[in-house]
């Protein structure tokens, strides 16, 4: 896996949630893309584009996995938004303007 810590204490270049699904979940199961999408009730490609880092774990599908791994839904969300602030910070700061009160 990709992933360390900073001494910041933030994650630098976390791995997406659907490398830790396929690494930490269903590799040591064994268990294929077909059996994960058929245990989650979901199709196989939305499955496979997860793993594959191409779309984002949602909370219903964080919902899903928790009750299939036996995880909290919030583990899920949290991988979701530590690799989502990851990319966003690769960019650069966004160009706003603060609100003065």
């Amino acid at each position: 896996m990709k992933t360390s810590i900073e001494s910041s204490g933030r994650m630098h270049n976390p791995a997406h949630p659907g490398e830790i699904l396929k690494e930490m979940y269903m590799g040591p199961l064994g268990a294929t893309i077909t059996q994960t999408a058929d245990a989650l009730g979901v199709s196989r490609k939305h499955v496979s584009a997860i793993v594959n880092g191409r779309v984002p774990v949602s909370p219903d599908m964080a919902a899903r996995l928790a009750g299939v791994f036996g995880t909290e839904p919030d583990i899920w969300i949290n991988l979701q938004a530590q690799y989502d602030l990851w990319q966003v910070r690769q960019h650069g700061r966004p160009k706003v303007k603060r609100l003065a009160a």
